[in-house]
């Protein structure tokens, strides 16, 4: 069985234990972001999966689909991008902490790595110190990764 299609099966387990369905197009929207493994627009996505799988699905279908799946904590939206990715967690059955997403300004590539609790504890503080209510602490960072790094010099 190939990676992709064991991520998908144990998601597919995952929204059955929670009371929900993972249709055929939510996989095939889910199997897109995996196989392409960076940062996709929903508009990306409807391409893909036209060229890819022969499915035209609409872009407000493909929204749709990507609400369900982040409800599900099976896909991230990077909002400094407007792209969503796959949870680099999925298969996980314990607790994670909040994700810090490296989002790569050359050539797109997303990293997903976990901010200690206490940094959080931190900037939860210091958000509300400034009279602030942190809504989210998702973090996104603009970086280089190490390859474009390395091509530019």
């Amino acid at each position: 069985m190939k990676n992709v299609e064991r991520i998908v099966n144990h998601a597919e387990n995952h929204c059955k234990a929670h009371g929900a369905r993972l249709t055929n197009k939510r996989k095939i929207i889910l199997s897109g972001l995996l196989e392409v493994g960076k940062a996709m627009s929903a508009y990306d996505l409807v391409d893909y999966c036209k060229d890819q799988f022969g499915e035209s699905i609409p872009a407000m279908s493909v929204y749709r689909i990507l609400d369900f799946l982040q409800e599900e904590n099976l896909v991230h939206k990077l909002s400094l991008a407007n792209k969503y990715i796959a949870c680099a967690h999925i298969t996980c059955d314990h607790a994670h902490g909040v994700p810090q997403f490296l989002i790569c300004g050359n050539c797109q590539r997303v990293e997903e790595i976990t901010i200690n609790k206490s940094t959080i504890n931190t900037l939860r503080r210091n958000v509300e110190d400034a009279g602030f209510h942190l809504v989210s602490p998702q973090l996104e960072m603009n970086c280089l990764c190490h390859d474009c790094v390395e091509h530019a010099a």
